[in-house]
């Protein structure tokens, strides 16, 4: 019988022992992380102590980091996806967003300072 994937995305984890590794796959799984070390010792024993260690740590570098606080929407996983793979492309992207919000301002501004709209408020409240 086959298992359905993890809801959640594969992250290291901020609280695991070195790197996070394994207690991210823990989370991953949704099993206790003390099976997943001694997995990962057995691995290493079995593997060649060098072997086991280095792809441990390449999982470490490989493995971007849980986020800080806890994903709600597709569009906060997409953003922390875009801050964690490329940090220009992110700041390109918020940079937009306070371009686009600057320019609906400025014009929220000048319809409300224009002469018009003094005289629409007027004859709008019948005075």
């Amino acid at each position: 019988m086959r298992q359905s994937p993890p809801s959640l995305p594969l992250y290291r984890s901020r609280h695991g022992w070195l790197l996070g590794v394994c207690q991210g796959l823990a989370d991953w799984r949704n099993m206790p992380v003390t099976w997943v070390r001694l997995a990962m010792i057995i691995a290493i024993a079995l593997t060649g102590f060098w072997l086991g260690i280095a792809v441990y740590v390449i999982l470490g570098l490989i493995m971007k980091p849980a986020p800080m606080a806890p994903i709600e929407s597709d569009e906060e996983l997409e953003f922390y996806s875009t801050i964690s793979s490329s940090r220009q492309q992110a700041l390109r992207r918020l940079q937009r967003t306070f371009e686009e919000l600057d320019r609906r301002t400025r014009r929220l501004e000048h319809s409300v300072t224009s002469s018009e709209f003094e005289w629409e408020q007027r004859l709008n409240s019948g005075k």
